[in-house]
C-alpha cells in the first residue's frame, strides 16, 4: 500500500548537499527526547547557516535570523510529531533529512505509526490539503479550545503552510507485513532564495 497526500514530489532531483539524522526509536524514552528535538533542530539550522554565510554574503543579518527560525521550527515541529505519533510496537528507525536546493529546502521526516491511526490521520490530512489554512488554523484553536486533552492539533502543519508557506506532503507506505507496520515519510518545501550551489 503506498498513498500519497498533499505536496509529495517524488520526482525532485537528488541534492548532493544534505544532513540525515536517525533515531532509534527503543533507545532512550520518549520524555527524554524532547530536548534532544530541540537540538537536534538547532543543529540543522546551525548546519545550513555555515552554507548561507560562506555561499551568499548578500543575505542580510535579519534574512539569516529569519532563515534559521525557520529551519530550527519546521525541524523541530517534525521530528516532535514523528515522535510523538511513532508506532513503539515496531522498531524501525525515525530519520529526519534536509536537502539543499538553489531555491528551497526540503525536510524530509520518516517514521512508523500504528496502522489503527492511520485513517483518523489520513482523514485530517484530506481536510488539511483542501482547506485554506488560515481558516483552519483558525478552527483548530478553537477545536483544542473546546478539548484541552488533544494531542493531535495539527498547529504546527498549519503554521509551516501560513507563515513560513511551505508546500507538504505525506506518503504512507506499507514496510512489514506480520506484524503490520506503516512507514509515514512527511515532506516540507520551503521556499527560500539562497542562491546556494548545491
Amino acid at each position: 500500500m503506498t498513498q500519497i497526500f498533499g505536496d509529495f514530489n517524488e520526482g525532485l532531483p537528488i541534492s548532493q548537499e544534505f544532513l540525515m539524522i536517525g533515531f532509534s526509536p527503543s533507545s532512550i524514552p520518549l520524555k527524554q527526547r524532547w530536548r534532544n528535538n530541540g537540538l537536534s533542530a538547532d543543529f540543522m539550522a546551525d548546519y545550513l547557516m555555515t552554507f548561507v554565510l560562506s555561499d551568499d554574503s548578500t543575505v542580510s543579518k535579519y534574512q539569516q535570523s529569519e532563515i534559521k527560525s525557520a529551519i530550527s521550527y519546521i525541524a523541530n515541529e517534525l521530528l516532535e510529531n514523528a515522535m510523538k505519533f511513532n508506532d513503539e510496537k515496531v522498531q524501525h528507525p525515525i530519520s529526519i533529512r534536509l536537502q539543499l536546493y538553489a531555491n528551497s529546502l526540503l525536510f524530509m521526516t520518516t517514521n512508523t505509526i500504528p496502522p489503527d491511526r492511520v485513517p483518523e490521520f489520513q482523514h485530517f490530512l484530506q481536510e488539511l490539503t483542501a482547506s485554506d489554512p488560515t481558516e483552519m488554523y483558525i478552527r483548530q484553536i478553537e477545536k483544542n479550545a473546546e478539548d484541552e486533552d488533544s494531542t493531535a492539533s495539527g498547529l504546527g502543519f498549519l503554521t509551516m503552510m501560513s507563515d513560513y508557506l511551505a508546500k507538504l506532503g505525506w506518503k504512507f507506505e506499507t514496510v512489514q507485513k506480520d506484524p503490520e507496520a506503516i512507514a509515514v515519510t512527511t515532506m516540507v518545501q520551503l521556499p527560500v532564495k539562497l542562491n546556494l550551489i548545491c
